[in-house]
């Protein structure tokens, strides 16, 4: 039985058979925390939990989610951001089991992923840390405009400054078509609205994620200057070398179309849907193998929604396919997601002065990515234990 707990913060110690801290390993240390933090990382003295069973890593990070897409949700109409959240509660206690304890959320609707933020960091909810984007900004496709709804530069600088006034810590903006069982690519934004765009986001201290399944779109937002590209297939060589001058992260979410074709009855797909699903997720690890060789940085990211929760990190899977080694891997969810994020001097490692963020798994993460993506046991998020399953 999968134990989801919250012990309050304490001053304590913690043995593990090895660490990797993200960046090398220890054998059977000691972890102390105190409060949310790491206070040492060393050899083991006086009392401690002992954990020696289990490899400790990094609690960790998430790129891209849906926190607040419910499958099912009895009261849907707009203005139900309370049952939204009410029910994201589940979500968020599944992202936590597999050992993410951070996540970056590209887009909800009414804020919901603004008021679930705050409620987790007040320790009214429990769940991975958030960091939201609110609307993501959308060109207009109908008489019924959205709050992200955005035509022209004008309205571009407007709605990126509303979301920011709203609470976001990041902006998203789709600079294509693409999402569920659409595999298209076609660019919507122009290069002059992503790059007001990014100038706007920039300017108030925020980051900005654009959304491109398809090459065109990828092109532009790489060079109007995002700060990470979602998704993109087919890119070409120029658009690659690129990224890797101006150290945009890629956040492939190869995994998500799997969710998709492997669930295409009960998400109302019809049959057909599921061929061009694959034939997107074989595009999508092309280029991701093409960009990894390449030289560009790579972020994980699940595009979790729905009923996806809890298979957040089988995106590392696909990362191996796309030639990366086991520790590759893992710093995409770690140390990468960490520097994405700015908080590469609080997350993504295991060490003093960092939030006490960890994930303890059965077998060895830098030998076998199955430790990490199947066999997580134990979750500390901010010096409190959110998952215990060592007895299961």
């Amino acid at each position: 039985m999968v134990l989801l707990v919250l012990t309050p913060a304490f001053a304590a110690t913690y043995k593990f058979g090895a660490i990797w801290d993200g960046d090398k390993v220890w054998k059977d240390t000691c972890v102390s925390t105190e409060g949310d933090r790491i206070q040492s990382v060393g050899p083991c003295t006086g009392s401690f939990v002992d954990l020696s069973r289990f490899t400790a890593i990094p609690g960790l990070i998430d790129a891209h989610t849906h926190m607040t897409y419910v499958l099912d949700n009895p009261v849907s109409q707009p203005g139900r951001n309370a049952a939204v959240v009410f029910l994201s509660q589940e979500n968020a206690r599944k992202t936590l089991e597999t050992g993410v304890t951070t996540v970056r959320n590209l887009g909800a609707a009414e804020y919901a992923d603004i008021a679930m933020r705050d409620l987790i960091n007040h320790g009214l909810m429990i769940g991975p840390r958030m960091f939201v984007s609110g609307y993501g900004l959308t060109i207009s496709r109908s008489r019924t405009k959205t709050p992200g709804t955005a035509d022209g530069v004008a309205e571009v600088l407007r709605v990126v400054r509303e979301q920011v006034g709203a609470g976001a810590d990041w902006v998203k903006m789709f600079g294509s078509t693409g999402s569920g069982r659409d595999v298209t690519g076609f660019e919507t934004f122009t290069f002059e609205e992503m790059k007001a765009a990014v100038d706007a986001a920039h300017a108030l201290g925020k980051r900005i994620a654009i959304h491109s399944y398809g090459p065109e779109g990828a092109r532009d937002a790489v060079r109007a200057g995002a700060d990470s590209l979602e998704h993109a297939t087919d890119m070409d060589d120029a658009t690659i070398a690129e990224m890797v001058r101006r150290k945009t992260f890629y956040v492939p979410t190869i995994d998500h179309n799997r969710y998709y074709a492997d669930n295409w009855k009960k998400l109302n797909y019809p049959p057909d849907a599921v061929n061009d699903l694959n034939g997107y997720i074989q595009r999508n690890l092309d280029t991701a193998r093409k960009a990894f060789r390449a030289g560009v940085r790579f972020a994980m990211g699940s595009d979790a929604v729905y009923t996806m929760f809890g298979e957040n990190t089988r995106e590392l899977e696909w990362f191996m396919k796309a030639g990366m080694t086991t520790e590759q891997a893992l710093r995409t969810a770690t140390t990468n997601g960490a520097e994405l994020l700015d908080m590469q001097k609080s997350l993504g490692a295991i060490r003093p002065g960092y939030l006490a963020d960890i994930a303890a798994v059965e077998g060895n993460p830098l030998e076998d990515i199955e430790a990490v993506v199947r066999r997580v046991r134990w979750v500390m998020k901010g010096g409190e234990v959110v998952v215990d399953k060592i007895r299961d």
